[in-house]
């Protein structure tokens, strides 16, 4: 099955997370099909903190792909970014 959800990365203390399409068999911060975005929780005032390609979203979801609980709520909350 293909899910949508966070891949970790960034530094110890200092999570920077991608939003990636990838084979739920495959580990968390593993090998995935595609990346679709990007949410970094500690941003500062002046940096972007969340940024998902909508019509790739959308693209996944319609050919079967299930949305992380985490993924879904940040979806909700994003403006439309298109590439």
């Amino acid at each position: 099955m293909v899910t949508i959800r966070l891949a970790r990365g960034g530094a110890k203390k200092r999570p920077f997370y991608n939003i990636v399409v990838a084979d739920s068999r495959d580990r968390r911060d593993g090998r995935f099909i595609e990346r679709i975005g990007f949410y970094n929780p500690v941003a500062t005032a002046n940096e972007e903190s969340l940024r998902i390609n909508q019509e790739r979203l959308a693209y996944w979801t319609g050919v079967g792909a299930q949305v992380s609980d985490t993924v879904a709520r940040l979806a909700r909350g994003a403006k439309p970014v298109a590439a």
